[in-house]
């Protein structure tokens, strides 16, 4: 596959993501050549940081194959160093050139982030951590006027694009130069669809306006 463009990379996501939608999938790339013909490397087409959701599989619902994306998900899109340095593996050393940040509705990671904030019960364990990594695009987002649960999930996709960015000089210096994009993206389950929410570089799409529900299209 020749290096594309944050553009071309999205574009092939979208049109994979209507071919998921209509179930005219073409499951390309799933095949024993393909296989083989990656056993010595791989060049993805564009890093897919999403949530851990069951319901949210990059492959399928962007119908792509081996080698097409370079998948990290954590619950609620949580950034840690190791998802950082995994990231950035891709941008430095395989040349990707677009992440999508994927969230998704009825999110549970945000559903206990609101429980928490709301009641003031904190949820044990490490999924305390969790929450309160959740916690901060919430509480911008209602700052903002958002009141939907799923708008807020929505906000927060956006913001973990802009942190991405502000965290790791990896990515901001290929931002800058031009070889990077960041797409922020929500999954809407009953009907397939990825809806774009923000972009940081250019995908060539305009998102859809910041606190609006996403529309069928």
């Amino acid at each position: 596959m020749a290096n594309l463009t944050p553009s071309e990379a999205w574009r092939e996501l979208r049109e994979g993501n209507r071919r998921f939608v209509s179930s005219e999938m073409h499951n390309p790339q799933q095949n024993v050549q393909r296989r083989e013909e990656t056993v010595q490397g791989q060049n993805p087409k564009a890093i897919l940081f999403g949530c851990s959701d069951s319901r949210v599989a990059a492959e399928i619902i962007f119908d792509q194959g081996i080698g097409d994306l370079f998948v990290v998900r954590t619950a609620g899109e949580i950034i840690d160093s190791t998802v950082l340095g995994s990231i950035e593996f891709a941008v430095s050393v395989l040349g990707t050139p677009l992440i999508v940040v994927l969230g998704h509705d009825s999110c549970g990671a945000v559903g206990a982030a609101l429980n928490a904030l709301d009641t003031g019960e904190i949820p044990a364990g490490f999924l305390r951590d969790v929450v309160e990594k959740i916690a901060p695009s919430i509480l911008n987002g209602r700052r903002a006027g958002i009141t939907e649960r799923d708008e807020l999930g929505a906000e927060h996709a956006v913001e973990v694009g802009e942190l991405l960015r502000e965290r790791s000089v990896v990515i901001n210096e290929a931002l800058e130069a031009g070889k990077l994009a960041i797409a922020s993206v929500t999954y809407k389950l009953v009907d397939g669809k990825a809806y774009l929410r923000s972009v940081i570089g250019d995908v060539e799409e305009t998102p859809f306006p910041p606190g609006e529900s996403a529309v069928v299209s």
